[in-house]
C-alpha cells in the first residue's frame, strides 16, 4: 500500500469519526408526555408550553400547539388515546412555544386566538419567533365558544398580562381552566414587545379567578388548583409593588434588576431580565 494510499484512509477514518462522534452527539428531540387530567381531557408536557387535549365523539379540541418540531410528537400522543381527529385549536398567545405547530396543523385544523394574538405574529412581535409563525384563521375580542360532540370549550379575554393578547381557555363542565402563561412557573414573564403588562396583570387574574373551576392546566409547570392561581396572582402583585416602590424611589435599572434577582429569581441572564425589566422601568413610573 502506498504511502498516499495510506493517508487517504486514515483521513478517511477520521471523518468517519468524526461524523459519528457529530451523529452521537446531536441532541435528541424533546420527549413529550401526556397525563390525564380529567375524564377525556389530558396534557401533554415537557418542550414548550403545555398543551391541554380535550376529546369528544367528533374530534379533538387542542389549547397551544408547542414548537414546531414537536409536531409530530404532539399528534402520537393525541393518537394513543383516541383515534378522534383534531378539529381545533386554541392559542393561548402568540409566543413560538405555544404556537409554533400553528404551521403544521393549519392545512388540516382551525386556529382560534385573540385579534391581538394574531396581530402579534402578523407583525412579528416576538423577536426570536421563527419566520413561517402561522396566526389563527379565526379570532375574537372578548369570548368565543366551540362546541364539538356534545361539548363546548370557552376561550375569553380578560385584558393584558403576559401579552396584550393573552386567552384564558375554560372547560366549563369540567371546571377546569387553561391559563397560557399568565401562570407559568414561579415568578411573570411580562412581554413590553408584545403588549404585556404588570400593572394589569392581576386585573386580568381577578377576571378569571370569577370562573367556576377549581383545576388549573398552567402555560408551564404541573397541573395544579384554584387557591395555587390564587398565589400566583399575589406574589404578581407583590413584585409590582416591589417593583414601583424601587422605581419611584429614583433606583437605576441595574439596581431594580439587583433586587429582583435577589427576591424573585430573575437572573441577569433570565428571559426577564431582558424583556421584562426595561419595561417595568417606564410602565412604573
Amino acid at each position: 500500500m502506498s504511502r498516499t494510499t495510506i493517508v487517504r484512509f486514515c483521513g478517511g477514518i477520521v471523518f468517519l469519526l468524526g461524523t459519528w462522534v457529530a451523529y452521537t452527539q446531536t441532541p435528541a428531540p424533546a420527549q413529550l408526555k401526556i397525563n390525564q387530567v380529567k375524564d377525556d381531557l389530558y396534557e401533554i408536557e415537557g418542550d414548550g408550553g403545555n398543551v391541554a387535549v380535550y376529546i369528544t365523539n367528533e374530534g379533538v379540541i387542542l389549547v397551544d400547539d408547542k414548537y414546531e418540531p414537536d409536531y409530530e410528537q404532539i399528534v402520537a400522543k393525541v393518537k394513543s388515546v383516541t383515534a378522534q381527529p383534531i378539529k381545533y385549536i386554541l392559542n393561548t398567545h402568540h409566543h413560538a412555544d405555544h404556537c409554533g405547530g400553528n404551521v403544521k396543523f393549519e392545512p388540516t385544523v382551525e386556529i382560534i386566538s385573540t385579534a391581538n394574538a394574531r396581530a402579534n405574529i402578523v407583525n412579528h412581535k416576538q423577536p426570536n419567533a421563527p419566520a413561517n409563525l402561522t396566526p389563527a384563521q379565526v379570532t375574537f375580542t372578548d369570548e368565543t365558544s366551540v362546541f364539538l360532540g356534545g361539548k363546548e370549550v370557552r376561550a375569553r379575554y380578560f385584558g393584558r398580562g403576559h401579552t396584550n393578547g393573552d386567552a384564558v381557555i375554560y372547560f366549563p363542565a369540567l371546571r377546569t381552566i387553561h391559563t397560557g402563561d399568565l401562570m407559568a412557573g414561579t415568578t411573570p414573564l411580562i412581554d413590553y414587545a408584545g403588549g404585556g403588562s404588570l400593572i394589569e396583570w392581576t386585573k386580568t387574574l381577578d377576571g378569571a379567578m370569577k370562573l367556576d373551576f377549581e383545576t388549573v392546566i398552567p402555560g408551564h409547570g404541573a397541573v395544579t388548583n384554584k387557591a395555587a392561581l390564587l398565589t400566583y396572582r399575589n406574589n404578581v402583585e407583590k413584585l409590582r409593588n416591589r417593583a414601583t416602590g424601587l422605581v419611584r424611589e429614583g433606583k437605576s435599572q441595574e439596581e431594580v434588576g439587583k433586587v429582583m434577582a435577589a427576591e424573585f429569581g430573575w437572573a441577569p441572564t433570565s428571559v426577564q431580565a431582558q424583556w421584562s425589566l426595561p419595561g417595568i422601568m417606564t410602565e412604573l413610573k
